[in-house]
């Protein structure tokens, strides 16, 4: 082997070791709460490994208001991911397909949200809410358009890059094979945008399950999740909140396995 050849052999090598060390580090929090979640804790106020035990497995709620946090959290990012991804498609294509006056102005707008700081979003959605009269009624539903409005700027931009990476002579070609435009959009455009679709669901789904920030200042006396372990931590985390974090990193685990074996299966077929 040549000297060149030598030096490309041990810089691919280097590369693959540090991609691995990278990943590695990445997955150390998830695997210290895997680890956690089979943790039978001396005191509540402990952080460290005493005991193997499958009680928090068996008893994931627990004596605490657990499950209900969780399913709070889930029923608002469910609801929430479906109307910020619906909304987002729709002004995806729009800004990509069409052209109007004030586009360049829709473009930057979008990236407002992303941009500013969460305390600094929520607390002008707080302001927002109390000075339209909802002062009184902050709770599940103000949380919902909160998350939406900052949930929607991701779902633009995820979409949009889809399209713009969308081969036009696709839709051209159906179009010379008499399809019409309905035609065209169900059985070309939509199957080749929906991964990126899918994609902005997933995001949104995990912002707003993971959002904390926002959520303490419109949920009233709602407690999500993320409020749920940020007061919980003030007496000691209970052993089932790293249950839920296992399980909800399983779930999406499995969401990036069952894609790829999708993808994987088209590219065969």
């Amino acid at each position: 082997m040549s000297r060149l050849g030598t030096r490309r052999w041990l810089g691919d090598r280097l590369v693959m070791l540090f991609a691995v060390l990278v990943l590695l580090y990445m997955l150390v929090p998830v695997g210290v709460v895997i680890l956690m979640s089979f943790n039978q804790p001396a005191s509540r106020q402990g952080y460290t490994f005493d005991a193997f035990t499958l009680d928090n497995w068996t008893n994931i709620c627990g004596p605490y208001q657990l499950c209900d946090s969780v399913t709070i959290s889930i029923q608002i990012g469910l609801l929430a991911t479906v109307v910020a991804t619906a909304l987002g498609a729709l002004m995806a294509f729009a800004m990509v397909r069409h052209r109007f006056r004030g586009r360049g102005t829709a473009n930057v707008a979008i990236f407002l949200p992303m941009a500013s700081p969460e305390i600094v979003l929520g607390s002008s959605l707080l302001a927002l809410f109390v000075s339209a009269g909802f002062a009184g009624q902050l709770g599940f539903w103000t949380i919902f358009v909160a998350h939406v409005m900052f949930c929607l700027s991701f779902v633009v931009v995820t979409v949009k890059a889809r399209l713009a990476g969308l081969d036009p002579r696709l839709e051209q070609a159906a179009m010379d094979l008499y399809a019409n435009e309905w035609q065209t959009f169900w059985r070309v455009t939509f199957p080749l945008v929906f991964p990126g679709i899918l994609a902005a669901a997933l995001l949104s789904f995990s912002l707003s399950f993971d959002d904390f920030i926002i959520t303490n200042l419109v949920s009233g006396q709602t407690v999500t999740f993320p409020m749920f372990v940020w007061g919980a931590a003030q007496r000691g985390i209970p052993p089932q909140i790293n249950v839920v974090g296992t399980i909800m990193f399983l779930l999406a685990l499995a969401l990036v396995v069952i894609g790829e074996l999708n993808s994987r299966r088209r590219l065969r077929g």
